[in-house]
């Protein structure tokens, strides 16, 4: 295991000019939610482990909300609550386990548990590629070397979350490496329960997100890798690519006239507001 982050209290894993705090305070990031979450159930293990053990069909948006909090506050929170989100996710992982069903991409039979090193890290390598992915495309580009610091920050917190540091690529380049390797793999195999659950992501049953349910699905689409895409199954047209590329340049341009506050996310807003009053 790698050398577990110790997390005292009125302390935090990260502070206010880190990459990881510069990237994940925008709010806007939440556009590719979408996007990671049907990455993470192209994992037929990930997949089982949702349908069977959540209520993710019933309320998928709240299991994206659960992620990102539980994210934001290891990243922007005091140490002490910090690993109450730490300890919920680990406690809720505990009982994740089981087989795969027949008719998927994995042999019927075949055991998971989510605490498994390799679920960890895919699901871990989701969130990482999806951050960088949206600020690059409705925030601003990245440069080589931000995106370098991005990710030295994002293997801290993998081992916050007890990936073995053996697990966890080395640098950017082997990071990169490693999702090209998923992707291309038989690993990633999208199968009739991740599409069913998919089908929740992209029409979803809250009246609230119905009539922006063409414009999300726009996004999640747009930015899947397209091999996921053609296995989910989306269309994608020379029309949508031209809409979505103007969406993409309509989100960057509108961004810096929103208020501060309302393009940040809460964890991050608080704790730099108390950091201030802190310095």
């Amino acid at each position: 295991m790698s050398e577990s982050i110790e997390l005292p209290n009125r302390e935090r894993v990260f502070l206010p000019g880190t990459m990881i705090w510069e990237v994940n305070r925008e709010a806007v990031l939440l556009l590719a939610g979408g996007r990671a979450l049907l990455m993470q159930l192209a994992h037929p293990k990930v997949a089982a482990g949702v349908a069977e053990h959540s209520n993710f069909k019933e309320d998928p948006v709240g299991r994206l909300h659960r992620t990102m909090s539980t994210m934001w506050s290891i990243v922007f929170d005091d140490s002490a609550r910090a690993r109450q989100a730490l300890e919920r996710v680990q406690n809720a992982h505990q009982k994740v386990r089981g087989v795969i069903q027949e008719a998927e991409p994995v042999r019927a039979g075949t055991p998971y548990q989510a605490l498994d090193p390799e679920l960890l890290l895919w699901v871990h390598a989701t969130l990482v590629d999806s951050a960088m992915v949206a600020y690059d495309l409705f925030v601003k580009p990245l440069t080589a070397e931000e995106q370098g610091r991005y990710y030295d920050d994002s293997k801290k917190l993998a081992f916050v979350f007890e990936i073995p540091e053996k697990t966890v690529p080395r640098s950017l380049a082997d990071f990169e490496a490693y999702m090209s390797r998923m992707l291309a793999g038989g690993a990633i195999a999208v199968g009739p329960t991740a599409r069913s659950l998919a089908a929740e992501i992209l029409h979803p049953r809250p009246w609230s997100l119905k009539l922006a349910e063409p414009l999300l699905s726009l996004i999640t689409a747009g930015l899947l890798p397209q091999g996921l895409r053609d296995a989910y199954g989306l269309g994608w047209s020379a029309r949508e690519e031209k809409l979505f590329g103007l969406l993409a340049v309509a989100v960057r341009r509108v961004l810096p006239l929103i208020p501060g506050p309302l393009r940040t996310v809460p964890n991050a807003r608080a704790a730099e507001k108390e950091y201030r009053l802190l310095h």
